[in-house]
């Protein structure tokens, strides 16, 4: 190499060390400057600040387990939807056990209410809640004695199960009654029949559903069985809050013809598209749902009503058009969050607004009939 190619080189490795001590002479004023003359802080700093304040001056014993789990919930809380949450490994563990369709409680099914409460839309039968005299419509207040809200309503909804024998104290808003009241009720173990069915008169077949677990599926195929000889089909979504859309989707599947049952659709525009095949329902159809028919339960709702291939009795749906999923961190607390938006067959998202039934029936607030049922039978007797 003659003494002007190695000038040359040693010139452009001259140039590369000098401009990396620039860039890092640049970078680590940059962030002096934003530590100590804006005074910015980084997430792990300002943790790690208010951390040693609270151990060198708080002046009472704390949890610090406690706070580093609240402090997670917050981060999820912060977003304001309240489908989305953080959850321990405990609390992971009964949410994981309630989809089964078996778990630990005191036997009642829940949703979040208006004005943030929690709302009882389901007794078991011969489970402790109806044991102890709660009732379909009841409000739970306050849990343990800490009062319901948005930020830690699954929170609460996970307290209310918990080690088989253990109490729980709740305090009940019973709005028809004018009163408020406590309860301490003892959780059991308990398998949630999710699917009930008879038949009606004029042989028209009759199936609830609860919700949509993984227990589901089997359940309704074996009501759904026993009535292919009944005239006609009514099935049940009132105050149905959801569920799997795993399970929902094998449900529609043998309600409705070939095509697009429902299709998720996440943030950067992908599609997941579920499909049924060719075998469908050839008989009259209706389904019953209310306002506290959600998710899952709006998902047939939709696909039959998109179809054609039955009627809607009773109240618009509650209008929840978005889907979650569940994200396992390591140390096995987890994070169910809102990743995509569903949209019906017909391609409309139902968030917000819910689903208009056909027929618009409301029941009596004293529960003396079932005008929507009674409606959904007429229907079925008058099916063209």
């Amino acid at each position: 190499m003659n003494d002007n190619k190695k000038s040359f080189f040693m010139g452009v490795i001259f140039g590369m060390v000098v401009l990396f001590v620039i860039n890092s002479f640049i970078t680590n004023a940059n962030l002096l400057y934003k530590r100590f003359i804006l005074r910015e802080m980084t997430t792990n700093q300002k943790i790690s600040q208010i951390q040693d304040i609270v151990d060198t001056y708080y002046v009472n014993e704390y949890d610090k387990e406690l706070m580093e789990e609240t402090m997670y919930k917050g981060m999820i809380a912060s977003l304001k939807d309240p489908y989305s949450y953080y959850m321990s490994e405990e609390e992971l563990n009964l949410f994981l056990q309630d989809t089964e369709g078996n778990y630990v409680g005191i036997g009642i099914m829940v949703n979040l209410t208006e004005d943030e409460k929690i709302l009882i839309n389901k007794v078991f039968e011969g489970s402790p809640a109806q044991e102890i005299g709660l009732k379909v419509g009841d409000k739970i207040i306050k849990v343990k004695d800490k009062e319901v809200n948005l930020e830690n309503y699954q929170s609460l909804v996970s307290d209310i199960k918990g080690e088989e024998g253990s109490k729980v104290k709740l305090t009940i808003s019973r709005e028809k009654e004018n009163k408020t009241f406590d309860v301490d009720v003892t959780r059991r173990s308990l398998d949630v029949p999710t699917v009930e069915y008879k038949i009606l008169e004029d042989n028209i077949g009759y199936i609830s559903i609860s919700q949509f677990d993984r227990v589901t599926y089997d359940q309704f195929k074996i009501a759904f069985d026993d009535l292919k000889n009944s005239n006609g089909l009514i099935i049940d979504l009132r105050n149905n809050p959801g569920g799997l859309l795993t399970t929902v989707n094998k449900i529609t599947d043998m309600l409705v013809p070939e095509g697009t049952i429902t299709y998720i659709e996440d943030k950067y525009g992908n599609r997941d598209y579920h499909k049924s095949d060719a075998n469908a329902y050839n008989k009259p159809l209706t389904i019953l749902v209310n306002k506290d028919s959600a998710s899952a339960s709006e998902v047939l709702s939709g696909a039959v009503k998109d179809f054609g291939v039955g009627k809607l009795v009773g109240e618009t749906t509650y209008g929840k058009g978005v889907v979650q999923n569940m994200y396992t961190l390591p140390d096995n607390s987890g994070v169910k969050i809102t990743m995509a938006k569903y949209y019906t067959p017909s391609g409309v998202c139902i968030q917000g607004t819910g689903i208009e039934p056909d027929y618009k029936v409301t029941n009596p607030l004293d529960n003396s009939r079932d005008l929507q049922l009674e409606k959904a039978i007429e229907v079925i007797k008058n099916w063209k």
